[in-house]
């Protein structure tokens, strides 16, 4: 029983392979997992609560409240007693409500409520999967971390145009088991350095030199990585996006030297770094201590001093078995500058990625990379972040392992 001592949540959405959740279920419970069973109210539509109750030994939750007696339906302690929340099928409606985070039924809420590991297995018609707000919702969704189950292969998904039909129950059984099994991860007892972000240099209290980094690469790779079973030290710089597998460490900061310190902190105790953060070539020789007043018959300057390079810093420290990656922006010269930073900094590879390729660079959900080593260079094609962090992230588990 692989599943032993398991808690699953089963999410059923209103769909018509809402029937092989019957079988999903059984095939759970075969395994020694217990399983409470959570579902949309259009889900009773197409396979009845009383079936799923029958088959999960649990009471079948659909509404916020029990009809009978009034009482709460707890959405925060079923998140919090899952071990695992299984999603199948999930709707081309429901995914989107996830991405976006519109709680209006029982299951939505358990699975923004969960701290565990969710895996969400779509199931529509082709043309629906083909959609671009689809499509949109399920990248979305996996750099959530979510694990999206690839429809009919049953695998982690990588491109999902032109599939739409529900993976089998014995092959998202299998999956299931796969990632909750520690020893079948291939970073389990890794742990990983990743900087994320821009850094902001303070002009004065209010003004600062930065960039136009979001962090979506970084934060892409944090949970890559911890889905993988690595331990994840993430030095954030100041942006907005949320962590969510618990392997991730967060550590906020805004500026280079502070993020430095913090690498320089934690990196003798990681088996790898990667360096993905944008940080600032620049910072004030001297901020002022206070905001500098506007006199529209006057003009200022400011004097700049060079930033510490990060990832140079490290790799004069690096140790035998330790895996150093670094990032490259470039707009000219693109291999040639990424190529020369790869030796001076002492990187066991670079991530190149150019302002030059539309839908690339900062801002955007899709990224285009050439992975640049001391044996030569592989060029990738447009792809989300989550699948350029997957890319980039097979790379180090072979170097790694």
């Amino acid at each position: 029983m692989r599943l032993k001592g398991k808690h699953i949540v089963l999410g059923i959405t209103g769909g018509i392979a809402a029937y092989k959740s019957a079988v999903l279920c059984r095939l759970l419970i075969k395994e020694g997992a217990e399983v409470k069973v959570v579902m949309t109210p259009n889900a009773t539509e197409f396979i009845t609560p009383v079936t799923m109750a029958t088959l999960s030994k649990n009471s079948v939750l659909i509404d916020f409240f029990k009809h009978d007696d009034g009482s709460w339906n707890s959405h925060v302690d079923l998140g919090l007693w899952a071990d695992a929340m299984l999603v199948a099928p999930a709707t081309a409606s429901s995914i989107g409500k996830m991405a976006n985070g519109i709680a209006d039924n029982l299951l939505i809420t358990t699975y923004l409520s969960c701290k565990a590991p969710v895996f969400v297995a779509p199931a529509m018609d082709l043309d629906m999967m083909a959609h671009p707000s689809t499509q949109r919702n399920i990248k979305q969704l996996a750099s959530y971390g979510n694990l999206i189950i690839e429809p009919e292969s049953g695998e982690l998904a990588s491109g999902l145009e032109g599939k739409g039909r529900m993976a089998e129950p014995e092959s998202i059984v299998n999956f299931l088991v796969d990632a909750l099994d520690p020893k079948k991860k291939s970073l389990a007892g890794k742990t990983v350095l990743i900087t994320a972000g821009p850094t902001y240099e303070k002009i004065d209290p209010v003004r600062f030199i930065g960039n136009f980094s979001t962090g979506k690469m970084g934060f892409a790779l944090a949970e890559v990585l911890a889905g993988q079973g690595a331990g994840v030290v993430l030095i954030a710089g100041p942006v907005h996006i949320k962590c969510h597998h618990p392997n991730i460490s967060r550590i906020d900061v805004q500026s280079a030297i502070e993020m430095q310190q913090k690498a320089l902190e934690h990196f003798s105790n990681c088996d790898a770094a990667i360096m993905s953060a944008a940080v600032a070539d620049y910072r004030v020789d001297q901020m002022a201590n206070e905001k500098i007043k506007h006199d529209k018959n006057q003009s200022i300057s400011i004097q700049l001093v060079p930033n510490p390079d990060i990832a140079a810093s490290l790799g004069q420290i690096k140790k035998e078995g330790q895996v150093l990656v670094g990032f490259a922006l470039e707009t000219h010269n693109e291999q040639a500058h990424a190529q020369k930073k790869l030796v001076e900094k002492n990187l066991d590879f670079i991530v190149l990625n150019s302002l030059n390729t539309p839908g690339a660079g900062f801002g955007h959900d899709t990224n285009q990379i050439t992975i640049i080593d001391s044996n030569g260079f592989e060029a990738f094609e447009l792809k989300s972040k989550t699948e350029v962090a997957q890319d980039i992230v097979h790379r180090l588990i072979r170097l790694l392992n």
